[in-house]
């Protein structure tokens, strides 16, 4: 099995431990570090994959070159991922059920502990049922063409943005539940959150209708 493929099995099963922590209301400080590096895991197994692709060649330091946006190394490390989604395109696919699992879980959670209203949650769910089966014509998202759908969707940037979302959105809910924080302000995050994660979809479904 490839590295990238055991980082996603691993931050899957931290999304449950992350779930059960906040269930069981145990040391917020250390909840929120474990969500922070569940997030982090998901732009790590996309450097093994590059790296094992490879053959160890691609640096930590040079993948972080092409997140920042140098051209030289933005190329390779897409040229690599191109190769990679060839050569095996499961791994693609176990990286996307990862995101679901690690996408899901916070939403399931706290709705669970009637935090997060259940209407929400159905969106999030049909938004990702829809944008992901239409983009499996289109292979992975490295493949986009539409310079806009990639700045929205597929852009370093708002991967980034989309993650530090999560995290502020995700770990300030721990915070409502576990210490009882205002639960108003959690829901502009949610509200900042899911307006997010509309916009992004629909940038999905648009790639893959045209």
């Amino acid at each position: 099995m490839r590295s990238a493929d055991i980082a996603t099995i691993v931050r899957t099963a931290l999304i449950v431990l992350f779930a059960y922590l906040v269930l069981l209301k145990f040391n917020v400080i250390a909840i929120i570090a474990l969500f922070a590096f569940i997030l982090a895991l998901d732009g790590i197994d996309g450097f093994l994959a590059v790296r094992e692709e490879s053959n160890g060649k691609t640096s930590f330091a040079y993948y972080l070159r092409s997140a920042l946006g140098n051209e030289e190394a933005h190329a390779r490390v897409k040229e690599i991922k191109l190769s990679l989604s060839k050569r095996a395109p499961h791994g693609a696919r176990i990286d996307v059920a990862g995101d679901r699992v690690v996408e899901y879980v916070p939403w399931l959670l706290f709705m669970f502990v009637h935090i997060v209203p259940m209407f929400v949650v159905i969106i999030i769910v049909i938004r990702h049922s829809f944008a992901d089966a239409l983009m499996v014509s289109k292979g992975t998202s490295s493949k986009m063409k539409s310079g806009f759908v990639r700045a929205v969707y597929a852009s370093n940037a708002s991967r980034a943005g989309i993650n530090i979302m999560k995290f502020i959105t995700f770990s300030y809910l721990a915070l409502v539940y576990v210490l009882a924080y205002p639960l108003w302000i959690g829901y502009v995050l949610i509200g900042i959150l899911v307006a997010y994660v509309l916009v992004r979809g629909a940038a999905e479904i648009y790639e893959s209708l045209k």
